[in-house]
């Protein structure tokens, strides 16, 4: 099984250097020296890690044959794929892949109402953000927190969400949807590639 672990940042340096948004709870098991990834795009990779290091509290890799900063800056914004075991999955219950997320159907608390089906899991500064395609077109941007999602239930293949009012109400095109409402909660939840 393929699974992003980072995106490739800007360029660091002269000596090819690049900054990378690291995707995984794991680095210290998926971006390390020797450790060779897939691409996407593919005809960019397999790149291979020559070094890593943190620095100022972003994490730096340089690439085999990746000599420059001009060869590092070409590698912007690639993402970087890890080959995990299909059957390692994140010791935490609340934690979880993309892979098991997208494709499942989301439905609100309660009365079960079918507001649409995960497309994507984004991964903003923030907070990570499910990004919902509806019934009718359009999209929703749902937070991962377990406030608005306070159940996952993957043997059922189904996300249930709490939306507070208004969250439902613009859909990504920017057209009215339907608002389920709901009540806010406390908690968080983390919807990141934990173990990846």
């Amino acid at each position: 099984m393929q699974l992003v672990v980072a995106r490739v940042g800007r360029a660091h340096g002269i000596k090819g250097e690049v900054t990378v948004e690291v995707r995984t709870d794991e680095p210290e098991l998926r971006l390390v020296p020797g450790e060779t990834l897939t691409t996407e795009p593919p005809e960019v990779g397999p790149l291979t890690i020559e070094s890593g290091r943190v620095h100022s509290g972003r994490l730096l890799l340089r690439f085999a044959g990746v000599n420059d900063r001009s060869a590092a800056e070409a590698l912007r914004n690639t993402l970087l794929i890890a080959d995990v075991d299909p059957d390692q999955l994140p010791d935490d219950p609340e934690e979880f892949y993309d892979h098991q997320l997208i494709g499942l159907a989301v439905v609100t608390v309660g009365d079960g109402t079918e507001v649409g089906e995960v497309r994507e899991v984004a991964h903003l500064p923030g907070q990570d953000l499910l990004v919902v395609a509806r019934p009718g077109g359009g999209e929703a941007f749902v937070p991962f927190v377990e406030a608005i999602v306070p159940e996952v239930d993957l043997e059922a293949g189904r996300v249930v969400i709490d939306p507070p009012p208004g969250l439902l109400a613009l859909d990504g095109s920017g057209e009215p949807g339907a608002d389920a409402g709901g009540d806010d909660g406390a908690g968080e939840r983390t919807g990141d590639e934990a173990g990846a």
